[in-house]
């Protein structure tokens, strides 16, 4: 795995939806994981180049925040080719 990935957790299936579609309309990312982990929370990976995976969980935070709330965001430039396995 040569890309960077990002992560959005929000507080609701819906704040999810909005951070998902967000994400992948503002960069050059795919949709890698969409999962539902309980207790409302949602969380969406992405994957990508670094500044594409970047912006988009910049964009996703935001569209998230203004439905519910976003637990955690982060972005892992260069994963090591071990964590390709979780996913």
């Amino acid at each position: 795995m040569n890309e960077a990935i990002g992560m959005v957790e929000t507080r609701s299936l819906a704040a999810a939806i909005e951070a998902a579609d967000s994400m992948v309309k503002a960069a050059n990312v795919r949709i890698m994981d969409f999962q539902i982990v309980g207790s409302g929370l949602v969380s969406v990976t992405v994957a990508g180049d670094v500044g594409a995976v970047t912006a988009a969980v910049e964009s996703g935070k935001y569209r998230g925040a203004q439905v519910a709330e976003v637990v955690s965001a982060n972005v892992i430039p260069r994963p090591h080719d071990e964590v390709d396995k979780i996913f």
